[in-house]
């Protein structure tokens, strides 16, 4: 996906494939060539028929003229889009002309480049073509040929219909640009936060193996470098006598082969060769999820609430980690003084609780918990991080949880005691890993 840096502010930065809008623009002109031919040839309706079709031809020679100019999985700047648009209506707006004007069934088709460029473009250009667009219109009411009809029979169209048609594409435009501006929108903004899930996780993943790498290094290095350290030294008492030495080089060449090596098979460690890092207890994990965020003076407790059968045994997985930490994280940085981490399971369920005894979700916050770009926060002033609200963090936690199977709930704990309440809860079956 691509990005317009500079233009317009979050929405519309997305930059329009030519290839859409030709095809686009082809299926526009095989609707008006049918319609034409087909009351032309069919209706016996008497209509400009050479004009209709320069102005469809038009159409095409521009997309001809795209097609060869530019790659088709170019992206067009707004400002290119926005052109093209224009260049749309007044097309139709041409063929309307020569067709009966508001009184052509078909106007209600002066709104569909206003969609596109709700869906596509910045606002601004938005506001922009809807005003041309609604002069076109307004232009069609008075100024057009006669609708085609039958040869010597009289239509006569009274006004009051031509100006419903036209309050009828004023609010067909408002109504459906608002409307695709807002799923458009809405779907922009889960793309960039599954986009930032995606990297964040990357990341931990990425980081983890590093660890492992390092830790799988350093011991498996240790033993030839010792050796290559105690041989330096013993060569360094020894006088200078390249027989005397000989063994040693090779001793040391030897050992710089075996650190090669080591290093090469670091490299293709495969799964199975990890596969026990890669289970956890429950409890273990929840302690290394927790762990990063004692230090800073808020009691964490976790704690076995109620189980049935045997602890599970969880996959250390990046998403789980990452997303109870960054719950766990929102809680320390709320809590006054503790934070509850309480688990149960049984043999079909596993659940996590996370309660803390700060000021706890405000209403208005609560039901829009878990959308991308929540600007509030929890209270004015927060103690610890001072960062900004509950948006793309707990989004991000709350998706990459959901992707392992669980289910996250949100609310309030004011009759324990407590502040916020978080419940991460998963199928057993989801959860659980062979042993």
């Amino acid at each position: 996906m691509e990005y317009d840096i500079g233009t317009g502010t979050g929405f519309g930065t997305r930059r329009l494939r030519l290839s859409t809008t030709t095809y686009t623009r082809w299926l526009a002109i095989a609707g008006q060539l049918s319609a034409v031919m087909f009351v032309a040839a069919v209706l016996h309706f008497q209509l400009p028929f050479i004009a209709c079709l320069f102005l469809i031809g038009l159409a095409a020679v521009l997309n001809l003229s795209l097609t060869q100019l530019f790659p088709a999985n170019k992206r067009l700047r707004p400002v290119g889009v926005f052109a093209v648009l224009i260049f749309d209506v007044a097309q139709l707006a041409g063929l309307l002309a020569l067709t009966g004007g508001l009184t052509n069934p078909f106007c209600v088709l002066l709104v569909v480049p206003v969609i596109i460029s709700a869906t596509t473009l910045p606002p601004r250009y938005t506001a922009m073509l809807s005003l041309i667009t609604l002069g076109f219109a307004t232009a069609l009411a008075f100024v057009h040929l006669p609708l085609p009809w039958y040869p010597g029979v009289a239509l006569d169209i009274p006004m009051v219909f031509v100006a419903g048609m036209w309050v009828a594409i004023v609010s067909m435009m408002t109504f459906t640009a608002f409307y695709a501006y807002r799923v458009a929108e809405e779907a922009r903004r889960l793309s960039d936060a599954l986009a930032a899930t995606e990297l964040v996780l990357q990341r931990e993943q990425h980081i983890s193996a590093l660890d492992g790498l390092a830790a799988a290094a350093a011991h498996e290095l240790g033993t030839p470098l010792s050796t290559i350290s105690v041989v330096v030294k013993e060569m360094a008492r020894e006088p200078l006598n390249p027989e005397s030495l000989r063994e040693d080089i090779e001793l040391l060449r030897t050992q710089a082969d075996r650190c090669r090596e080591i290093l090469r098979r670091l490299t293709t460690l495969g799964a199975g060769e990890e596969g026990y890092m890669a289970r956890v207890a429950l409890r273990t994990m929840i302690e290394e999820v927790v762990a990063p965020h004692r230090e800073f003076g808020i009691r964490i407790t976790p704690a076995v609430e109620k189980h049935e059968g045997t602890e599970p045994v969880c996959s250390r997985n990046p998403g789980i980690i990452y997303g109870l930490g960054n719950l766990v994280e929102n809680a320390v940085d709320f809590a006054e003084e503790a934070v509850d981490i309480r688990m149960e399971w049984d043999n079909d369920r596993v659940r996590v609780r996370i309660l803390d005894d700060g000021p706890g979700f405000p209403p208005e916050v609560l039901e829009h918990l878990g959308e991308p770009d929540l600007p509030l926060s929890r209270t004015a002033n927060r103690p610890r991080n001072g960062g900004g609200g509950l948006g793309l963090g707990i989004f991000i936690a709350k998706t990459l949880l959901e992707r392992t199977g669980a289910s996250v709930r949100f609310s309030n704990a004011f009759s324990l005691g407590k502040g916020a309440d978080v419940v991460v809860e998963w199928p057993r079956s989801s959860m659980q890993v062979g042993v």
